[in-house]
């Protein structure tokens, strides 16, 4: 998931922090140094208000115009890591490693693989170790195996359909993301951050 940088806070508020500054010195120079104002210092000082104004607006409207990140939450569960005993050794090195990458590199923190009626993988932060291991499709995941099209919800807690989902997935699971394998399967992926799966995530994981 992309970050901004950690500059990027500083450089928002950089035009209030010249603003101040730059308007500061021009009261100290009117009150210490200039003992005889003339016309010409005093529309630059007027001028250089103006200038020390504007920064400090702009700097003020960019905190309200710059959306803040979303906030990861701690999921409310317990790590699992669960292979179908149907697998071949080969199949689940495969999987071992495709979904070790995907939890690592991606936002996700749950991983579930749901093929031909039957889970065969769970990695990651579950609600409960034991629950989750027969999974019946609902809505979402019915609409994914029927278009063969991705489902992303970006922020589960506004969705109605979240049911479908907290009864395997954390309850407090922020985003989830269903990628179809084939018509005959899913990939689940739950996250701890709203908005967490960017475009380059979501066609890396497809």
């Amino acid at each position: 998931m992309s970050k901004r940088s950690s500059g990027t806070p500083f450089l928002q508020r950089l035009p209030i922090i010249v603003g101040v500054v730059g308007g500061g010195l021009l009261v100290i120079n009117r009150i210490l140094f200039t003992p005889e104002l003339l016309t010409s210092q005093s529309r630059a000082d007027v001028l250089g208000l103006l200038l020390s104004a504007l920064l400090i607006l702009t700097g003020l409207l960019w905190q309200q115009v710059q959306p803040r990140d979303p906030e990861a939450v701690e999921l409310q569960g317990e790590s699992v890591f669960d292979l179908s005993s149907e697998l071949s050794e080969s199949q689940q090195i495969e999987l071992g490693w495709a979904s070790r990458s995907i939890l690592t590199l991606t936002a996700a923190r749950s991983l579930v693989i749901w093929w031909q009626d039957q889970v065969l993988l769970r990695r990651g932060i579950f609600a409960d170790a034991e629950a989750g291991s027969i999974l019946q499709p609902g809505a979402i995941l019915k609409r994914v195996l029927q278009s063969s099209r991705s489902v992303y919800l970006v922020d589960l807690k506004l969705f109605p359909a979240k049911a479908e989902f907290t009864t395997f997935l954390p309850t407090n699971t922020q985003g989830v993301l269903c990628q179809p394998i084939g018509d005959q399967g899913v990939l689940i992926l739950g996250s701890d951050t709203p908005r967490s799966f960017t475009k380059r995530d979501q066609a890396w994981i497809e």
